[in-house]
């Protein structure tokens, strides 16, 4: 049950992250012929993405805290290695970006 409940909310974040950032790419994008405008819904984006996978990230390891096997102490290393891999090349990349839009930071 709670397992569902942080699953759930990793994925609530993630929707509520790309449908704001494509509502926002929408009303720019009409506003704007600019590639510049987009960067700051990019980074917007890529921050709902990281909260949204550490939360998939905590269910993962409390569905495995509750009955771990091997096999899924094996599938649990695989799928932390891979989502945290994600989240370090996402940040550096809104940190890239964030220091493109805000020079001198």
């Amino acid at each position: 049950m709670l397992v569902a409940l942080v699953e759930v909310t990793g994925a609530l974040v993630i929707f509520v992250g790309a449908a704001w950032a494509a509502l926002r790419f929408v009303v720019e994008g009409l506003r704007h012929r600019s590639a510049a405008v987009f960067t700051p819904i990019r980074l917007s984006l890529g921050r709902f993405l990281v909260l949204g996978l550490e939360f998939q990230l905590a269910a993962d390891i409390l569905r495995t805290a509750v009955s771990p096997t091997f096999d899924q102490i094996g599938q649990l290393a695989a799928i932390a290695t891979i989502r945290t891999a994600l989240n370090f090349f996402l940040r550096r990349e809104i940190a890239q970006e964030q220091r493109q839009v805000t020079p001198g930071r």
